[in-house]
């Protein structure tokens, strides 16, 4: 009988640790809920506009991700009471990286077109998904 609640016991927590997500996944969840957070507390009248990487290729992922860093630095919030949660979602969205595989890419920042910044954040959201 003891054995038998030990192996339950066993296989029940190996389950559980196999289904856990990775941390990593955990975080660039987190950065995504952020992003869209942002969005609905972000300035889009009257607002800078943003260069807006959209369906970059793989090897300009890298350059992607600097633009939407250097973007993301820009955003303003919409009105003065949403300040400290949009300081706070800017931050964890900043903690966002991405390790550069080491292959150049033509394009940079600068071109590519610019746009609000509520779509330059649903660009940013595609590119985590």
């Amino acid at each position: 009988m003891k054995r038998m609640v030990i192996f339950c016991m066993f296989f029940f927590c190996s389950t559980m640790v196999l289904t856990a997500a990775s941390p990593r996944t955990v975080k660039y969840r987190q950065i995504h809920q952020k992003i869209l957070q942002l969005e609905t507390m972000v300035k889009d009248k009257d607002a800078e506009l943003l260069h807006t990487p959209e369906n970059p290729v793989e090897r300009c992922l890298y350059t992607a991700v600097t633009c939407f860093k250097k973007g993301i630095q820009k955003l303003q919030p919409a009105s003065s009471q949403e300040s400290p949660q949009f300081t706070k979602a800017i931050r964890i969205v900043n903690k966002f990286t991405y390790r550069d595989p080491g292959k150049q890419c033509e394009s940079t920042c600068d071109s590519y077109e610019k746009k609000t910044p509520k779509e330059f954040l649903k660009s940013f959201a595609n590119l985590m998904q």
